[in-house]
């Protein structure tokens, strides 16, 4: 699972301006990869190749981790420093095969899979964005984490009909997710 995420992310990276620089963070970090995601009814700035984009905002609840992970310093809304300001952390990746889940928090397999969204089946992009943090939860610390709706990795709009890649539970209407390049 980890080459086809790195894979993913150097596919579907940019050629612009605001090159992907891709690091690995150590520290705390917010792992979204299996969490469903909701509407929050606000907007949130993406940073892209040629500036920013305005995208519908999702928020979804993620177990804090501690270790090593994929990071891009320049992308989602990271400011080009692993340095979470006071109280957040940020939204990372790691191939975990297991992690602790809504709704109980308990460690549970992740669920690798690919589906193509539709108006009922969005995605959400959580790499690299800020996560507020939250409660702790059968000694889970928690997280609230904000990203985009339909955004891919480069900053560009998801068309309905695109191809992803989801550790969250299957047939959710907001999955955090990568799209799959063409």
């Amino acid at each position: 699972m980890r080459y086809m995420f790195l894979s993913l992310l150097a596919l579907t990276a940019p050629e612009a301006a605001a090159q992907p620089e891709f690091t690995a963070c150590s520290g705390e970090f917010a792992f979204c990869g299996a969490s469903p995601a909701s509407p929050t009814g606000q907007s949130i700035t993406v940073r892209t190749a040629s500036g920013t984009a305005q995208f519908r905002e999702a928020v979804a609840i993620c177990p804090v981790m501690t270790g090593t992970a994929l990071a891009d310093l320049n992308g989602g809304n990271m400011k080009g420093s692993c340095k979470a300001p006071r109280g957040t952390v940020w939204s990372l990746f790691f191939p975990f095969k297991e992690v602790p889940q809504a709704p109980s928090w308990a460690t549970a397999p992740t669920n690798p899979h690919t589906f193509v969204t539709s108006e009922a089946n969005q995605m959400t992009n959580m790499f690299s964005f800020s996560c507020k943090k939250a409660n702790v939860v059968n000694g889970v610390r928690l997280a609230n984490c904000y990203g985009p709706i339909n955004e891919n990795l480069d900053g560009t709009h998801l068309p309905v009909g695109a191809l992803v890649f989801s550790g969250a539970p299957a047939n959710v209407a907001f999955a955090v997710s990568a799209a799959v390049p063409k």
